[in-house]
């Protein structure tokens, strides 16, 4: 009596895992694929000199949060269907010509490459690690959302506020810490998924793409001062 009352659970629990393995493996693989609309979206930003920010920096910040904001509110209406994947690909290319203006900066120095692979590699590192503690760790750590939020509340007004101030310091302070908020949001997002607390793997690849792409541009950007710097 008591294998066949507890059967079911087992049941449940082995759907359970294989449901979270499954969200797991399309978040990767949709992560990867975006890399492809990002790199041409790049690619075509420095071919065409894009820059949103070129009239007025301030009304630029706005209107590329209102595009980003915009993007990540129809991938949410639509991520159970393949138009959701298809926003996604769009909001990556767009993001890619977002990151063209720092990237075409930093490949007009001299060691502008191996500044790009520095900052591409220690992205990569930085995402191994923090997929593998969410992975086999047994720690839930839902509760660092609400800190990670506030810190991204923070670093989006310091970001605005240096607009207007041109503090070089302030500029190297806001990388730094955006550097370790979006490191951080890795873990939290992908253990959400190990968790079960995200099932739908559209969703979890926007997430996990914005933390990458903060890390990878703020890298990019105090690797690029240094390169300056030497």
């Amino acid at each position: 009596m008591a294998i066949d009352q507890l059967s079911p659970h087992y049941q449940d629990a082995a759907v359970s895992t294989e449901t979270r393995n499954r969200v797991l493996r399309n978040t990767y693989g949709l992560l990867a694929l975006s890399m492809i609309p990002t790199v041409i979206g790049a690619w075509v930003g420095i071919a065409t000199r894009f820059s949103l920010f070129a009239g007025s920096p301030a009304i630029g910040f706005i209107a590329f949060l209102a595009i980003a904001w915009g993007f990540m509110f129809a991938i949410n209406r639509y991520k159970n269907s393949s138009a959701g994947i298809l926003l996604l690909l769009g909001f990556t290319f767009f993001m890619g010509l977002m990151l063209s203006r720092l990237l075409g900066y930093v490949l007009g120095m001299a060691n502008g490459t191996s500044i790009v692979m520095m900052a591409f590699g220690s992205t990569a590192a930085i995402f191994g690690v923090m997929a593998t503690i969410a992975t086999v760790s047994k720690r839930d750590f839902s509760g660092m959302g609400s800190w990670l939020f506030v810190g991204m509340i923070v670093i989006l007004l310091a970001a605005f506020a240096n607009i207007f101030l041109q503090i070089p310091g302030m500029m190297l302070a806001i990388s730094a810490l955006s550097t370790v908020v979006f490191s951080l949001f890795i873990l939290f997002d992908l253990n959400r998924v190990v968790t079960g607390g995200e099932t739908n793997y559209v969703m979890a690849t926007l997430s996990v793409y914005i933390s990458l792409y903060n890390v990878f541009s703020n890298l990019l950007a105090l690797f690029g001062i240094g390169g300056g710097n030497d």
